[in-house]
């Protein structure tokens, strides 16, 4: 595709240190470096997937992105605008342009709420709606956007699948008519066939309500399906960023073959070389020296344990942090 979109989302240099204490006085005696360093842009309208092992610091750049955390450096700029240099109120008001969606549908939902209410609330905290009947036709009319018939409306979340939960959530998170959406694991808790029901929604709202999503999964598969471009994320860092066509047909980075090796294929004749890794997954405590990597990677040089690499675009779009040629 030729066309030059515009950059909706603009991450830059984020970082996210949690200080360590130690003692009775409480002194700090390190970090853990949940994201560091971290950049990437999002196109509006297209779809960005963040992937990576748990613990890798992909919900806590969602987080950081939204001032759920507050970033210990480095900027978030959405439309032009430096997030993370805005006071709460500004913050608060911008919210409504960016939405997301949570992980776990049954905790993400206040059990002592009623669907209508769930749905509502952000029409009556960001006052969209000038009276009673133009909130319930609208509530009424989100829920129908998911798949959640009028009539459930007055339920609540008890009395409603995973899967169920999960649209009501996706249905608050469109209520105030957001540009950007997070969706933070949004199928990681759903059975297989509920997960493509619900990875099918989101696509098809993306269309009508013109979304751009930035998509957090542990899973390539789901990922693979829904995304344009993917980023892969390790330690607190994105070691490859590219389309998802070149990312699964030409990966560039040890740590991305390792993970696209081991996806199953549903072909039993097919024999496909399995990339295993040694080791544990560091702690984010005690982060290698040089290239994070490097204890488990298979192709590791003296460079790797010495010099930490640079994420370098190597042409058109595909970003890798590797010394590797």
């Amino acid at each position: 595709m030729s066309e030059v979109r515009k950059k909706i989302l603009i991450v830059k240099n984020l970082k996210k240190y949690f200080p360590v204490e130690s003692g009775l006085l409480k002194r700090v005696v390190g970090h853990l470096k949940a994201v560091d360093d971290v950049s990437f842009f999002i196109n509006k309208g297209e779809v960005l997937g963040l992937v990576g092992e748990s613990g890798c610091g992909k919900t806590t750049t969602a987080e950081c992105i939204l001032r759920l955390q507050e970033p210990t450096s480095g900027e978030v700029l959405f439309n032009d605008i430096n997030l993370v240099t805005l006071n709460q109120n500004k913050m608060r008001e911008m919210r409504k342009d960016i939405q997301m969606i949570f992980q776990d549908p049954y905790s993400s939902l206040d059990p002592k709420m009623r669907v209508a209410d769930i749905v509502g609330e952000p029409l009556d905290i960001f006052n969209l709606v000038k009276n009673k009947k133009e909130r319930t036709d609208k509530i009424k009319q989100l829920l129908e956007d998911v798949g959640i018939t009028a009539e459930q409306m007055f339920r609540y979340p008890y009395e409603f699948s995973g899967g169920q939960r999960q649209r009501i959530g996706i249905a608050r998170s469109l209520a105030v008519n957001p540009s950007l959406i997070i969706a933070d694991e949004p199928v990681s808790a759903l059975d297989v066939s509920i997960q493509a029901q619900v990875l099918n929604l989101l696509n098809n709202l993306q269309s009508k309500y013109n979304l751009t999503y930035l998509f957090i999964s542990h899973d390539l598969s789901v990922v693979k399906y829904i995304s344009d471009r993917i980023g892969i994320m390790y330690l607190g860092k994105i070691v490859e960023l590219n389309n998802k066509e070149d990312i699964y047909d030409n990966p560039m980075h040890p740590y991305t073959q390792s993970l696209l090796s081991i996806i199953p294929v549903p072909d039993p004749t097919y024999k496909k070389e399995r990339h295993l890794l040694k080791g544990d997954v560091p702690s984010l405590l005690n982060v290698p020296s040089g290239c994070r990597f490097h204890p488990r990677c298979p192709k590791a040089k003296d460079i790797c344990k010495e010099k930490e690499p640079e994420l370098k675009n190597i042409g058109d779009g595909h970003y890798v942090s590797c010394h590797l040629d």
